[in-house]
C-alpha cells in the first residue's frame, strides 16, 4: 500500500514534523492491517518515509509489523557523514532490510555498514553498486536503473521469505 505524507499532498517541499509524519505512518499501517489482515505486514519507505517509519517503530511498535524495509535510508545530510540519525534503530526489535546505493550522498557506505553490523542479526544491508540515493546508475557503468530496481525487488522478496 502506498500513501503520501501531508506535506506531499499539499505540494510542499518542506517535510512534515516528525510527530505528524510518524502519525501518518501509524495510520497507514493500521489501514493496511484492516484491508488485508491475512497478509504478513512489512512497513518502510524511501528516504524520509523509511526514517519516519523506523522512528515510529522505535517509539511504539507498529501493530502487526513483521519487519521494516528502507529504500535509501537517509543516515546523514549530504556532506556531513554521521550515524546519529540511526541511533533510534537500536530500539527497533523487528528485522530491518536496508537497500542502499553505494553512491548515496545521504548514507556513507562505511558508516552504514558499521551501523548495520552493530545492529546485529536484525539488520540486513544490501548495497547496489554505483547507485545513488534514487537508485540511478550512470550510463558509463553499462547498467540500467531497471536492472538495479529488479535486483532490489529480488532482494526484498528473498528477505521477506526468510522473515516470514
Amino acid at each position: 500500500m502506498r500513501y503520501q505524507f501531508p506535506y506531499m499532498e499539499q505540494g510542499s517541499k518542506r517535510p512534515d514534523a516528525p510527530k505528524l509524519a510518524q502519525a501518518t505512518v501509524r495510520a497507514a499501517v493500521i489501514e493496511a492491517s484492516r484491508l488485508v489482515p491475512e497478509l504478513a505486514l512489512f512497513a518502510g519507505g524511501k528516504s524520509f518515509g523509511g526514517r519516519m517509519t523506523s522512528q515510529a517503530q522505535a517509539a511504539l511498535p507498529l501493530p502487526g509489523v513483521r519487519g521494516l524495509v528502507f529504500l535509501g535510508f537517509p543516515l546523514h545530510p549530504t556532506g556531513r557523514p554521521s550515524d546519529e540519525r540511526g541511533n533510534h534503530l537500536f530500539e527497533v526489535k523487528v528485522p530491518m532490510l536496508f537497500l542502499q546505493g553505494t553512491r548515496d550522498a545521504l548514507a556513507d557506505t562505511q558508516i552504514l555498514q558499521a551501523l548495520t553490523q552493530e545492529l546485529g542479526t536484525r539488520a540486513t544491508l544490501k548495497l547496489f553498486l554505483d547507485a545513488d540515493h534514487s537508485f540511478h546508475v550512470l550510463a558509463r557503468t553499462g547498467r540500467q536503473d531497471a536492472e538495479v530496481r529488479g535486483g532490489m525487488l529480488d532482494t526484498l522478496a528473498a528477505w521477506i521469505e526468510t522473515v516470514v
